[in-house]
């Protein structure tokens, strides 16, 4: 099995990433939060044998012709061992925080993905770029912006989905799918399972063409203290996930929704610290894997075996390198 786990900061990036590989992690991934997305991986590029991937970028805000140029760039520079994970994240994030549009979210990402397709395929062939679409429109290159073709290939671009239309719309027009953390083994294979298949026949493509990359937050710890630091914040965690509307079909499932209007009401008003206390070991077991790092990695295998080969543990905190690594060293043996 191949494992990935979260790069936090770009301070240290270099020696956490090693000290994380020398404990078995395949890959590291960032993701969108107080610091930028792709930075820590320019660092961690240094470290041979890592694998990396943003997790996601928010595709919206950003044009593809510059999404194009960091992808290459961490392509070569990882010598091949980049992905680029792009998510779409909500209405509000993107207008209220990013000043940028949202309308037909799962139109416009089909659309950023294609178009960073074009802009490779003028960068590989020298073929004049003409894309021409709803929301993007790219039909310049000369050669003073166009990078020579990559000996590595253009990087895979995977999309983090949750929702029907984008979960099908990623399996028939991307490389592979990121399975977003708040949900449960009961979603995923009742809910975006079925709608993987239905999106890679509309496309004539199998299974074996198409990457699925479970991500499963997980809770644990050495001693009491550390295991209830880290079921603290993930308490914390699904409270933040749980009041976002996009996400109440899982809450729905378990018999949980009347939840995620309260949570959207605490958040709304400023209360957070309320929140978690409202995420009751049910819940939280449903969606984390926690225990023991031993219980933790037998978690792990059961909600992935039949889907992948490949987990990203999500953690709500950093994990200590040692706690991760015994998590790893089950997850090895079995």
């Amino acid at each position: 099995m191949r494992v990935w786990t979260a790069l936090f900061s770009p301070i240290g990036a270099v020696a956490q990433t090693t000290a994380l590989r020398d404990a078995g992690v395949s890959g590291v991934f960032t993701f969108e939060g107080p610091h930028d997305v792709f930075t820590p991986l320019v660092l961690a590029s240094q470290v041979d044998d890592v694998d990396l991937m943003t997790n996601v970028a928010i595709a919206f805000p950003r044009n593809p012709i510059h999404v194009a140029h960091q992808a290459n760039d961490l392509q070569l520079l990882s010598d091949g061992r980049f992905r680029l994970g792009l998510g779409t994240q909500i209405r509000p994030q993107i207008e209220k925080r990013f000043g940028a549009d949202f309308d037909r979210p799962v139109g416009r990402m089909v659309e950023f993905v294609a178009a960073l397709h074009a802009i490779f395929d003028s960068w590989e062939t020298g073929a004049r770029l003409d894309f021409d679409g709803d929301f993007y429109r790219h039909r310049l290159m000369t050669p003073t912006f166009s990078p020579p073709p990559n000996p590595h290939c253009r990087p895979p671009i995977m999309v983090g989905a949750l929702g029907p239309q984008l979960t099908r719309a990623v399996a028939r027009h991307c490389d592979g799918l990121l399975i977003m953390p708040f949900t449960s083994d009961r979603f995923v294979r009742e809910s975006i399972l079925p709608r993987v298949a239905a999106g890679l026949a509309d496309a004539g493509r199998t299974a074996a063409e198409f990457t699925i990359m479970p991500e499963i937050i997980v809770a644990t710890g050495r001693d009491e203290n550390e295991y209830d630091t880290a079921v603290t914040a993930a308490r914390r965690l699904l409270s933040f996930y749980g009041s976002t509307p996009a996400y109440r079909p899982v809450l729905d499932l378990h018999g949980y929704g009347d939840l995620q209007p309260e949570l959207n009401r605490l958040s709304k008003i400023g209360r957070w610290d309320e929140m978690p206390g409202l995420i009751d070991d049910g819940l939280l077991d449903t969606i984390v894997a926690r225990g023991t790092p031993v219980q933790v990695a037998e978690r792990v295998h059961a909600r992935i075996a039949g889907i992948a080969d490949e987990v990203a543990l999500y953690q709500p905190f950093p994990l200590a390198t040692g706690t991760l690594g015994e998590v790893l060293d089950a997850l090895s043996v079995r």
